[in-house]
């Protein structure tokens, strides 16, 4: 009898221990609860939640940053502070090496608030992390091609910007860069022996990219496949256009030789892809262009001139010959 009341003691105060704690963790678990309800239902002041996110900005945590202006803006939403942290969080989200999600921040704010004072910077934005996963030209040019896009967005609408500067030479190398891509698969295809797709690359870098380095042996090339496959008139308007263009580049004087090995000249006649191009920058024009200065003792001929091979371009590229004034038709 005794043995069987202190096991039911026991057992009595083993049970009030686990429903004491449980009851405890309880009342806890609501304290915490209602104090995550408290916050969300009366977030700080944006002022406060702004400075908290420019103080994580400025000691290099910038996905907290970002984090935090994200925050304002979704529990104030027409502050005047919360306008401010969506383009930043976008530069927080950049800094921080989160492409995708600066990106998306950026397009975000451009979309709300066109036209206003921090729409160039999130253009900038927006192109800067398109602009920093560019690569090398013999590899997919999918960032180059939208950084360009945003690049050229940023210069038309906001010319006086202070981003506008480095907007115009970052423009001059991604076109260099998306040229020499073509050239690339131009003169692959040349190697294959796909003279029409190769043809196709080399029109592509003449009508979309003038003012590039790769222009002079986009023309010549042309000249070559075209005189490969026999179409001698597109071969020689191509010429005539390069040496409108370019009369003292070594590309001319191989296109010269080549075309006068075929027994013909750099003229323009007929209806060619380039009769267009060359009546609009000499109107009524049809003479050949002129022949090129032959080399002086010593020097090399033409045929002797090494085939450049399109690189990278820096941004110590050249300054740009004027564009070669005609559309591509």
């Amino acid at each position: 009898m005794v043995t069987t009341w202190l096991a039911d003691a026991r057992g009595a105060r083993r049970w009030f221990t686990v429903a004491a704690t449980a009851s405890l963790l309880a009342f806890a678990g609501a304290c915490s609860s209602t104090s995550d309800m408290s916050k969300v239902l009366n977030p700080d002041p944006p002022d406060k939640m702004y400075a908290d996110a420019d103080r994580a900005l400025n000691r290099g945590a910038y996905t907290e940053a970002a984090q935090k202006f994200e925050d304002l803006d979704r529990d104030h939403p027409y502050s005047p502070e919360a306008r401010r942290a969506m383009v930043m969080a976008a530069y927080a989200y950049y800094k921080a090496g989160k492409f995708p999600e600066a990106i998306a921040a950026g397009k975000r704010y451009t979309t709300l608030h066109p036209g206003t004072k921090d729409a160039a910077l999130a253009h900038h934005i927006i192109a800067s992390a398109n602009y920093d996963d560019i690569k090398d030209p013999y590899r997919d040019q999918t960032a180059t091609r939208k950084a360009l896009a945003e690049l050229r967005t940023l210069v038309e609408r906001y010319p006086d910007s202070p981003y506008s500067k480095e907007a115009i030479n970052r423009i001059r190398i991604a076109e260099d860069i998306l040229a020499a891509s073509e050239m690339e698969v131009g003169r692959q295809y040349l190697t294959e022996k796909k003279y029409i797709g190769a043809i196709n690359r080399f029109k592509t870098v003449v009508t979309d990219y003038q003012t590039t380095p790769q222009v002079e042996e986009a023309l010549y090339r042309i000249v070559e496949a075209n005189m490969t496959l026999g179409i001698v008139p597109e071969a020689q308007a191509a010429g005539a256009v390069l040496g409108h263009n370019f009369p003292n580049s070594e590309w001319y004087k191989r296109a010269y030789a080549l075309l006068k090995s075929g027994g013909v000249s750099p003229s323009i006649a007929g209806d060619t892809f380039f009769t267009k191009a060359l009546k609009a920058i000499t109107p009524g024009s049809k003479t050949p262009a002129a022949e090129p200065k032959q080399p002086g003792p010593g020097q090399p001929s033409p045929e002797d001139m090494p085939t450049p091979k399109g690189g990278v371009p820096t941004a110590t590229t050249p300054a740009r010959k004027p564009p070669l004034g005609f559309a591509g038709g």
